[in-house]
């Protein structure tokens, strides 16, 4: 530190304590509330600069300090407060058949949040309305206003051309196709708008919002009506070249399968999508047309056999892809996310026999698999999420010293 105290001048002083307070909030906005050390292992900082920063913020009320520990030790738990403490993030979780949105603090605080059902084959205008009103009431329930809101994370399941913006082909609403959301999320909301599919969002909440933050390599896959998977790669989402990832719900997996909805044969999807798992079993008479899989989940949990044997032949096929994706990308974990995820051990045991199968025994051993700690929400928590990471510091704390220095 002693060459930067010896700059060129103080314009230069200043402008390399802007930057650093600017990494600092940043750090904060993205992660929550962190400790000092924590701070400075993701900022690069070192602990002495720090511990000036936060004693400057702390002074301005730009953030707020209070003791913690920490692997046994006594810490200092910094997070950001003063004019960003009334600020949320809203984070919409729009499904097949369900609407979600989660209200979130910076400090990682859920101040409102609800579910509601939405209709078979929804469209998008008329999901658009529908999660317009479930936001205003969610702020009057949280006592905030529409200008409180700094951004919404949006999660869709399906693919997002990012060359175009449009809805690709292969996501589970058909009637979303080709529709460019975003622009017509941003004039019905009133707010800036962050886009994503949902796995990617699933993943981006393992590592934000559970107990994954010190994990750089973490697989998540979506298994509900359509299957597809979300990526962190050396600590970020990987999104690829045209913003299309993860789409493991068409990798075939049996040559003389099914005819899959995106055309192929014996996709993924074929065998392991809660939709097909229901519809074997109303084919049997397990289960009636319209029961939804609230109902598998209570098939499986009492032992019915052929739920079972539907339930196996899922998780077998989906540890065959993950064993695939492993050997190529190595994960420290993979989390299972999506409605089958409260089975826990039941559904989790057939796909580790998989990627056992299909994977090289050293990155089978190696990778963990787990069901998500973070229920159906977590979708929508990784949209909130989007939005730390996405809108600028000044919306958050507009006026602080981030902007003054």
């Amino acid at each position: 530190m002693g060459s930067v105290d010896r700059g060129p001048g103080a314009g230069s002083q200043r402008a390399l304590r802007t930057a650093n307070t600017r990494r600092v909030l940043s750090a904060l906005a993205e992660n929550g509330p962190m400790t000092q050390a924590a701070l400075s292992r993701v900022t690069g900082l070192s602990t002495a600069t720090i511990s000036n920063i936060v004693a400057s913020l702390r002074d301005e009320g730009s953030v707020l300090t209070s003791p913690t520990t920490a692997s046994g030790r006594r810490a200092v738990l910094v997070e950001l407060g003063g004019p960003s403490s009334g600020k949320v993030a809203a984070g919409i979780d729009i499904g097949r058949r369900h609407l979600r949105i989660i209200l979130a603090t910076l400090s990682r605080d859920v101040v409102a949040e609800e579910a509601v059902s939405l209709p078979p084959r929804h469209s998008a205008e008329e999901s658009i309305a529908r999660a317009d009103q479930l936001l205003s009431v969610l702020l009057r329930r949280a006592g905030r206003r529409r200008q409180d809101v700094v951004g919404c994370g949006v999660g869709i399941p399906g693919p997002i051309d990012a060359r175009t913006g449009e809805i690709a082909h292969g996501i589970i609403l058909p009637t979303w196709v080709g529709f460019r959301p975003v622009d017509r999320l941003r004039a019905a909301l009133g707010l800036p708008v962050f886009l994503d599919n949902d796995a990617n969002l699933g993943a981006l909440a393992e590592v934000t919002w559970g107990p994954y933050v010190d994990v750089d390599h973490l697989l998540f896959l979506k298994v509900a009506s359509g299957i597809g998977s979300g990526l962190i790669l050396s600590g970020q989402v990987y999104r690829g070249a045209m913003g299309i990832t993860g789409e493991i719900g068409h990798i075939p997996v049996s040559e003389h399968g099914q005819v899959c909805r995106c055309g192929n044969r014996g996709c993924l999807e074929t065998v392991a999508s809660t939709a097909v798992m229901l519809e074997a079993l109303a084919r049997t008479g397990v289960v009636e047309p319209e029961a939804g899989v609230g109902r598998l989940v209570e098939l499986v949990d009492s032992g019915n056999p052929a739920a079972g044997r539907v339930l196996e032949d899922a998780g077998l096929a989906l540890g065959q892809v993950l064993g695939t994706m492993a050997n190529m990308l190595n994960p420290s974990v993979a989390v299972i996310g999506g409605p089958l995820a409260p089975l826990g051990e039941t559904l989790l045991a057939p796909v580790r026999r998989g990627l056992r199968r299909y994977a090289s025994p050293t990155v089978s051993v190696a990778t963990e698999v787990v069901a998500t700690s973070l229920g159906e929400r977590a979708e929508a928590l990784g949209a909130c999420s989007l939005v730390f990471q996405q809108a600028q510091e000044e919306t958050w704390l507009p006026g602080s010293s981030l902007i003054s220095l």
